[in-house]
């Protein structure tokens, strides 16, 4: 069997004395796609910290391509080949979308023309300051800058936040692209669970820091009780179905 890209063993992780994960193990295989669901609090953001190398790890392992990363810094891990997507975008306001697109890259096929392919609208405003873009726009932005490092893995945290339903639209599609053009292994934090779950082959719930369910995406779609139990959250049956 194939070694996992990245593998979690037993992490007890937060900030400061505050503990938010515990006993977190978890292995992602090359290709492989993870939604990572739950209440607000519970974790799921400070999961993808914790990967990136932002908080302190009290216990446990992080391991990527069977190497201990769990004391590498951050700037390391992106050279390593991890991509993060924050959720608050963090785009340079003042510089061109294309500016934003350049500084941030590396070799590989993530090229600008290839980012535009995936983004028509931002080959559209190849000249506009990152600040007179609309918010689905920067979030555009945000994830064609991260694919322009050419990351080995994708972390992408509520990418569709408070974004209207076309943007959704628009962006779900880009990510089904990117992942079966470029088969790019991604880890996915996203409240709307019946997209992440359509757009992932398996998936986590989080409750109070530690793993409370694991299952194949698919399945999890159509497991509504259980959604409802640890989510709180019931699917839009028809909405999933469209997704899927």
């Amino acid at each position: 069997m194939a070694e996992p890209i990245l593998a979690l063993k037993d992490v007890r992780a937060g900030y400061g004395e505050a503990v938010v994960l515990d006993g977190i193990s978890l292995e992602l295989p090359e290709n492989g796609s993870l939604a990572v669901l739950g209440r607000n609090g519970v974790g799921k953001t400070t999961l993808l910290l914790t990967i990136m190398g932002f908080t302190d790890v009290r216990r446990g392992t992080i391991s990527w391509r069977s190497n201990d990363i769990t004391a590498v810094a951050p700037h390391r891990r992106v050279r390593n080949g991890i991509g993060w997507v924050p959720q608050e975008r963090e785009i340079f306001p003042s510089l061109t979308v294309e500016d934003n697109l350049t500084v941030a890259s590396r070799p590989g096929s993530w090229t600008l023309k290839s980012v535009f392919e995936l983004f028509p609208r931002l080959a559209e405003r190849r000249n506009n300051m990152g600040n007179h873009l609309s918010g689905g726009e920067q979030q555009m932005l945000a994830i064609a800058r991260a694919l322009m490092t050419n990351p080995a893995l994708l972390l992408l945290d509520e990418p569709l936040e408070g974004l209207a339903p076309v943007i959704v639209d628009e962006l779900t599609d880009a990510i089904r692209r990117m992942t079966a053009d470029a088969g790019t292994p991604f880890i996915l934090v996203e409240q709307h669970a019946d997209l992440s779950l359509a757009l992932t082959d398996q998936a986590i719930v989080l409750e109070r820091g530690a793993i409370a369910h694991r299952a194949p995406s698919a399945a999890l779609l159509q497991d509504h009780a259980t959604l409802d139990r640890l989510i709180g959250l019931r699917i839009d049956e028809s909405r999933a179905a469209t997704s899927s």
